[in-house]
Formats: C-alpha cells, sequence, structure tokens
C-alpha cells in the first residue's frame, strides 16, 4: 500500500511476540489505531548486528517467519524494509565466491579490493594523511584482509564490524544485486526502502569517504530510479550534522529527523523551550521524526541546534536524570561503536517520568513530517539492564525482548494509553497534512505553543505547553483533546 500520513512504529520482528506473525497480532490487538505503518527492522539471514549484517535478501530468516507473514502485515500497514547498501555479510555468496575462485570469480570487482584502490592513486598510497582523513568507525584503517583458496592474501574495505564488508557500489555486478533485490523487496511488501549506512557507500581517493558529492546523489538517483516504477520510497539513514540530512531534503527525498531527540532532552532537562522552537521553525515537513530508534540517542545530530555547552549539559543531565543510564554503557567496553551515541530508552534517559515523557511525545506529534515511535518507547519501556549485563553490548539496553503477554500488560499503563490515544489523534486529523503550516511562538521562556493547520486552514490543532512543569493541553479545532496538569 502507498506511505500514509500516520505514525509508523520501528520494531525486530522477534521483539513484540516471538516472530512477524506474533508481531502483527499484537499490534492489532493491543496498539490499534496508533501506528498506521511498520518499520520492521532487518529480518533477513544475517551473521551479526542484530540482522545488519545481511548475507541474502531473497528469504526471511526462518526464526522470524516467512515471506507471507512479512506480506500479510503488509496488508494492514505500510511497510519499510532495510537495504544495507553500504555492506553485506562475509558468508553472502559474493564474498565466498571472491574468496574461491579470486579473480576469476564474477565477483571479483564487488568488494572494495584496498590495494587495488589506492593504486590508482599513485605510488605509496594510502599514506597516514590519507588513512586520517577517512570519516571512520574504527581507531584503524577500515580494511580487512581477506585469504583466498588459492593462498593469496588481499584487504578489502570494512567500515563496519568484521561482518560487513563493504560494497563496491561503482561497479556493474553490484548494480546489478541492487536492481534485483530493491524490485524483490517490492513484490514482497516493501513501500519504503531505508537505506543503511548510504552516506559511508561512496568512496573517492583524497576525500574523507563520507558523503561524497556530486556521486552520492547518483548514488540516491540510481536507486530512486530502480523503485520508480513501484512507486515505492527510499528514506536515506544518515546520523550527523542536521545541515546535511536538510540538503538531501532538498533534493525532494524523506529525511529523518535526528536532531529532535536530543534537542527535546535539552528542552524538558533546562525548561528552555528557544532551542525547540528554533528546530522546529527550520524543519521540512517531508521528513520522519524520531525519539528513538534501535541505536543510541545521536548527539552530534544536534550540533549548531544546541551550542557545544548546551550539548554538554544535556549529555550531563542524561546521565543524572536518567534511570540506570552510566557513562560505561555508551563505552568501549560495552561494544559502543559510535562515541556520538548515548545509549539508553527515551522513557529512561526522562527518568522513567510519565509526566516528562508524554509531553517529549507531544512534541513529537506537533512537529513537522510524521512520527516515528521504536517498539520500546511505544511501551514508555525502561532500560533493560539485565539484557545489557548478558550481552555486553550497550545498545541491548533498549532492545528488550517483550512477550505477547508482557505486551498486554503494558498497555495497561496509563503512560502507554496515553501516547496511543495521542497517536490515534493525531493519525486521522486533517491539520498534520504534510501541505499544512506550522506556527511556534514562545510566549515565556519556559512555554510553547505550537499550531498545526491543514493547507486551507479549516483544522487547527493547537499544543500549549510548559516545559518547566511538564504540563500541557491540547486543543482540535477548539475542543480539548488532552490535558496534563
Amino acid at each position: 500500500m502507498p506511505i500514509k500520513n500516520e505514525a509508523m512504529l520501528i520494531t525486530y520482528s522477534d521483539s513484540m511476540g516471538k516472530n512477524i506473525k506474533e508481531t502483527h497480532e499484537v499490534l492489532k490487538n493491543y496498539i490499534g489505531d496508533a501506528i498506521g505503518g511498520v518499520h520492521l527492522l532487518p529480518f533477513f539471514p544475517s551473521t551479526g548486528d542484530r540482522g545488519f549484517a545481511p548475507y541474502r535478501y531473497d528469504v526471511v530468516d526462518s526464526a522470524f517467519g516467512n515471506w507471507d507473514d512479512v506480506e500479510a502485515l503488509g496488508e494492514d500497514y505500510y511497510l519499510m524494509f532495510d537495504f544495507m547498501i553500504n555492506h553485506i555479510s562475509k558468508k553472502s555468496e559474493m564474498y565466498q565466491d571472491f574468496k574461491k575462485k579470486h579473480d576469476d570469480s564474477k565477483y571479483n570487482d564487488f568488494f572494495i579490493r584496498w590495494e587495488k584502490f589506492w593504486e590508482k592513486a599513485g605510488k605509496n598510497r594510502p599514506t597516514q594523511e590519507d588513512v586520517d582523513l577517512i570519516y571512520k568507525r574504527k581507531d584503524k584503517a577500515p580494511k580487512q584482509e581477506i585469504t583466498f583458496d588459492d593462498g593469496t592474501t588481499e584487504n578489502l574495505w570494512n567500515t563496519f564490524g568484521e561482518e560487513q564488508i563493504d560494497i563496491n557500489v561503482k561497479s556493474k555486478v553490484a548494480n546489478e544485486f541492487f536492481k534485483e533485490t530493491l524490485i524483490d523487496m517490492v513484490k514482497h511488501g516493501a513501500d519504503m526502502i531505508r537505506l543503511d549506512a548510504f552516506a559511508y557507500a561512496i568512496k573517492k581517493v583524497g576525500t574523507n569517504d563520507f558523503f561524497v558529492e556530486p556521486e552520492i546523489w547518483d548514488l540516491l538517483n540510481e536507486v530512486q530510479d530502480i523503485l520508480a516504477p513501484y512507486k515505492a520510497i527510499i528514506l536515506p539513514e544518515i546520523h550527523e550534522h542536521y545541515t546535511i540530512p536538510q540538503k538531501i531534503s532538498q533534493h525532494d527525498f524523506f529525511i529523518y529527523d535526528f536532531t529532535l531527540p536530543m534537542t527535546t532532552l535539552y528542552t524538558l532537562y533546562s525548561g528552555k523551550t528557544n532551542r525547540l522552537a528554533k528546530w522546529l521553525k527550520m524543519s521540512p515537513m517531508k521528513q520522519f521524526t524520531t525519539l528513538d530508534t534501535h541505536d543510541g540517542i545521536g548527539v552530534v545530530d544536534a550540533k549548531d541546534i544546541l551550542t557545544d555547552d548546551e550539548i554538554e549539559y544535556a549529555s550531563n543531565e542524561l546521565y543524572k536524570v536518567g534511570a540506570n543510564v552510566k557513562r560505561k554503557y555508551s563505552s568501549a567496553e560495552y561494544n559502543n561503536l559510535d562515541i556520538y551515541q548515548i545509549n539508553s530508552t527515551y522513557y529512561s534517559a526522562l527518568g522513567d517520568d510519565d509526566k516528562a515523557y508524554l509531553l517529549s511525545r507531544a512534541f513529537q506529534v506537533f512537529a513537522p513530517g510524521i512520527p516515528m515511535v521504536y517498539y520500546v518507547g511505544l511501551l514508555a519501556g525502561s532500560n533493560d539492564l539485565e539484557l545489557l549485563e548478558k550481552t555486553k553490548e550497550g545498545r541491548n539496553i533498549n532492545r528488550h525482548y517483550y512477550t505477547k503477554e508482557e505486551v498486554a500488560q503494558e498497555v495497561q499503563r496509563p503512560v502507554v494509553k496515553n501516547l496511543l490515544d495521542l497517536l490515534a489523534w493525531r493519525n486521522k486529523f486533517a491539520a498534520f497534512d504534510l501541505d499544512g503550516s506550522i506556527d511556534v511562538e514562545t510566549p515565556t521562556e519556559t512555554t510553547i505553543k505550537i499550531t498545526r493547520k491543514d493547507k486551507d486552514g479549516k483544522n487547527v490543532a493547537v499544543l500549549d505547553a510548559d516545559a518547566a512543569n511538564k504540563t500541557f493541553t491540547i486543543t482540535a479545532n477548539g475542543e480539548k483533546v488532552m490535558e496534563q496538569k
């Protein structure tokens, strides 16, 4: 189905029930009209990173179900699938064939062969200066050795985990793989494709190999051209300075709002509404908003919307106010790859405080765009310290596995009931149309008034909030919808 201007749930296939079929059942029985779409996090066979190291896309991981289950979900919700355009697992047919046949493999150009990449730049490359320039997730050159069956070795580009080998997106064989895979996804029900880590996909000598222009636009347009006949939409994923997503927005793509989470935390910690107001006025309508995702809470995304001092203040407050949030959970000790993210559920980042939390979601609902709500956030979930310590994986603090029975209990909590009601109302009210308008005022230092109207101005939604007291009133065409005293 085409995407709808209704909130999208982000969930794993085994996190609200044990598989896709149970997830579907849970959504129908307990979540109702609060959700119109589902971002089903990677459900393909994978060798790591909770699904983000897939080795094939043509089947569903049998632990989660099958394509019939996915397609059945797509009959009730618009769906988004992930495509890891930057990398693929070492268990993939491509890697295994290359390892076995070396230069005789049809995939000999599928990966970025480190030595060959730098040979073209001249002798003695890469220099230390070349390596230092690369925007990387490791404290070493992003490469990994491959030993071929013939006994020889060379290095392949490897930005992320040990299993995730980077793809040469400029190669013909990779382009054929992209086309075949993307079309297959759409045929199985994908209305949107999330391009994971796409900003890392272009590598070019003399650059930092991150969001390399103009080549990055060629790649995005190539994917868009593949999907255009099928009316599917792409959502490029990028955690960086807000100006990069806004540049993507200017090319008429949907984007993520990853600036809102930290800006909202700052607003609720400080009680000051000026930064939130500034950001809401700048934000495009053609976007998906977030407060939480399967990753940590992004810090760098809010830089220059918040000052460096305000970011430091918000980060410190998060560790002070947050329930069971410790700095070490976002460190190498807990396998944290990204130093610019803090690992916590959003509810616990606000001290497991129902009033602060519901107000944060009210801000999200009134922000330009379509709200995305992570499954733990939808259930106002606290930090899962047991799973964190069991796995020593920092991000697992925000990846609790809910049984169907647990979901049934959680939706009885007042904060969850109110959130579901708020989302269901927002999904149906015309004032939130993406071709409508937003007006933002800050009557005092701690208050904010956000007004949303449809394009004809006939339907008006107003949020009057006090960030210091965590109180708010929501009205629709003058009638009170929700109030928190």
